[in-house]
C-alpha cells in the first residue's frame, strides 16, 4: 500500500494558512490543477461528510468526502470517492502546526491508497509532486498575493 508523506514550512502564521485550507471547497482558488469545485447538495464546506465534486484543468472529474475537520488541531481528513485515476481506498490527512521561530507554519500532508503494483511508483510520485508539492507552492503564492 503506497504511503505518501510530504511536509513543508510556510512563511505565514498557522491561522493564515488554516483560513485558506479549512475551506474544503476552496482548492479551486489556489491549487493549480483544479479548475472548478462545488459542494454537493448545497452543504457547508466544513460539514463532516460533505462531498466536493471538482474538475481538474485537464477535464477529469473527481469527488472527495470530508471525513474529519478540527479547528483546534488545524487538521482535516478526506477520502477519494470517484476518480478516473487508478487510486483506490485513498485517504489523506492534512495537519498544520506552529513553528514559533518566525511565526511560520509546518504543514504535514499524507495519504495511503491502493493501486495496481505496476502503477504504484508512478502514482506515488504523481500524488507527492503534482498534488502535494504543487499545493505547497500554490499556497505560498496565494498567501503572498493576499498580503
Amino acid at each position: 500500500m503506497p504511503h505518501v508523506v510530504k511536509s513543508t514550512i510556510i512563511d505565514a502564521p498557522t491561522t493564515a494558512v488554516w483560513d485558506v485550507l479549512r475551506d474544503f471547497n476552496g482548492h479551486d482558488r489556489w491549487h493549480p490543477a483544479v479548475a472548478t469545485s462545488a459542494i454537493e447538495r448545497s452543504q457547508a464546506s466544513d460539514k463532516i461528510g460533505c462531498i466536493r465534486r471538482f474538475r481538474l484543468k485537464d477535464g477529469s472529474e473527481l469527488r472527495e468526502q470530508l471525513l474529519a475537520l478540527s479547528d483546534l488541531e488545524q487538521s482535516f481528513s478526506y477520502c477519494l470517492l470517484d476518480t478516473p485515476i487508478q487510486l483506490f481506498n485513498y485517504v489523506a490527512h492534512v495537519r498544520l502546526l506552529p513553528v514559533t521561530d518566525g511565526d511560520r507554519t509546518f504543514w504535514h500532508w499524507e495519504s495511503r491508497f491502493t493501486t495496481r503494483p505496476e502503477q504504484s511508483e508512478a502514482l506515488t510520485r504523481m500524488v507527492a509532486e503534482d498534488i502535494y508539492q504543487a499545493g505547497f507552492e500554490a499556497i505560498r503564492s496565494h498567501l503572498k498575493q493576499a498580503a
